[in-house]
């Protein structure tokens, strides 16, 4: 299982939309997750910052976040969410959200 983890800037005035979202996401980008072999998502907000972690159960990583990324309810789902996150300067190449290392971890 790998874990990950991310974080992204979310300005105080985009606060209440965002969150009404992600309190009904949509059933097809759910599903598209669950299928990608992603499990145990959740998000936490503290003040402007978004901390997101997930488990992932598959065996291709970059096949199933490549599957994610082309899946057009989802293209459609970011579209709606990407102007209300304000992504850091110092993300990795290609990111949007700015992946963690994990530093600690205990079962």
């Amino acid at each position: 299982m790998k874990r990950v983890a991310s974080i992204i800037g979310l300005p105080a005035e985009h606060r209440e939309e965002y969150e009404r979202h992600h309190a009904a996401v949509w059933p097809a980008v759910l599903a598209r997750l669950t299928a990608s072999s992603i499990r145990n998502y959740s998000i936490y907000r503290h003040g402007e910052l978004l901390f997101a972690y997930f488990e992932y159960v598959g065996d291709d990583y970059e096949a199933d976040m490549a599957a994610v990324a082309a899946d057009p309810e989802t293209q459609r789902w970011w579209a709606v969410q990407e102007p209300l996150q304000r992504p850091f300067a110092d993300r990795g190449e290609g990111e949007w959200w700015s992946e963690m290392p994990e530093i600690f971890h205990l079962d």
